[in-house]
């Protein structure tokens, strides 16, 4: 029924409509991240510009939301319990295409900006994640598991949210901090900006950030990668003569 009426206007007043909206103009200061044995994070800079219809800027600024995405990947969680005394495994759930890192900026604190379905619809802000379970699973515990997962990432600086984190100037320019921790995980990042009008996304833009090793830490996770038994035996082998190593000069010692 919208999609009809939307048809029928006239186009004279599609054009009106979509003119009235405002462009992002995005960027990167970085669009690769090496990393090398030195390597101890980046301090990426999102920034760019808010693009008005005749350069005129409304009475009420759109506010802007960048949100930093790292590769998918699977990820198994384990509840912990003590039994006798002894702490062991108890129950477990893999969650598939969890973001190996997810950073969010906003201008303003995100419950000021946008209502709680649209944060579900575009993943914003931590609370807002879908982390979908492989199996089937109790819902209480997926909600346990889910906020486990996520205050895992967040010690581990894999995962934050910046209310305040997006500085806007003469409401035309945009700039946002997010740091990249030693931690983070190789692979193609997406840089998304949305600007943001009475709770509504009315344009965002996108650009990618590629994270990657270099030299000998490339060579070992290719390596380990593609050949993970070896690399298993490889690793075993080692620790079993470092051991030996250290026992000989202690006795000689």
């Amino acid at each position: 029924m919208i999609r009809r009426a939307l048809v029928l206007l006239p186009p004279a007043l599609l054009m009106l409509t979509a003119a009235d909206e405002p462009m992002l103009v995005p960027d990167v200061s970085q669009r690769e991240v090496e990393i090398q044995y030195s390597f101890t994070g980046a301090d990426l800079l999102l920034f760019g510009a808010i693009v008005y219809p005749d350069g005129r800027q409304p009475k009420k600024p759109a506010d802007i939301m960048v949100v930093l995405k790292g590769p998918d990947q699977s990820i198994t969680m384990r509840e912990k319990q003590k039994v006798a005394g002894i702490w062991v495994n108890a129950d477990s759930t893999t969650f598939r295409s969890v973001p190996g890192y997810y950073a969010v900026a906003a201008s303003k604190p995100l419950k000021d900006i946008v209502d709680e379905r649209t944060a579900a619809i575009y993943e914003f802000g931590l609370g807002s994640l879908q982390l979908s379970p492989s199996g089937t699973i109790d819902p209480t515990a997926q909600d346990r598991f889910a906020a486990g997962l996520v205050d895992r990432q967040r010690r581990q600086s894999l995962y934050s949210e910046d209310d305040r984190g997006v500085t806007i100037t003469d409401d035309v320019l945009y700039r946002a901090r997010i740091w990249l921790p030693s931690s983070v995980p190789i692979g193609t990042y997406t840089a998304e900006t949305f600007a943001i009008r009475k709770g509504r996304v009315v344009a965002s833009a996108l650009a990618h950030v590629e994270v990657r090793k270099l030299g000998i830490e490339r060579a070992i996770a290719t390596f380990a990668r593609h050949y993970a038994f070896f690399y298993g035996l490889l690793v075993v082998a080692l620790s079993a003569a470092m051991g030996w190593i250290a026992g000989r000069l202690f006795a000689l010692s």
